[in-house]
């Protein structure tokens, strides 16, 4: 299963950023340039970076997993860019 989500805002890279070095202290994540992910116990978040937006894709085996991964994602994101007030709208894309 996967969930997307995307957030407009000129400090993608550094949320990213932000992001994957937070999680890689205690699960595996990458960031390489604009691009990064982090692999939790239950699933992955794929982020992509771009001087407009942050782009996220959740994926996990099942649905309790995938809104954990939103969830956490979510939080962490919401409490780094907090001056910013993200407001993420995870859609379920169709087959």
């Amino acid at each position: 299963m996967k969930a997307l989500a995307s957030f407009q805002t000129g400090n993608a890279s550094r949320y990213l950023t932000m992001l994957c070095s937070h999680f890689g202290n205690k699960v595996e994540a990458k960031c390489d340039g604009n691009e990064g992910w982090v692999k939790f116990p239950f699933g992955r978040c794929e982020m992509t970076a771009d001087s407009s937006q942050l782009e996220m894709r959740a994926v996990a085996d099942d649905q309790p997993q995938l809104d954990d991964v939103v969830r956490i994602v979510t939080s962490h994101l919401e409490r780094f860019a907090f001056r910013e007030n993200p407001i993420l709208d995870w859609q379920i894309p169709s087959k």
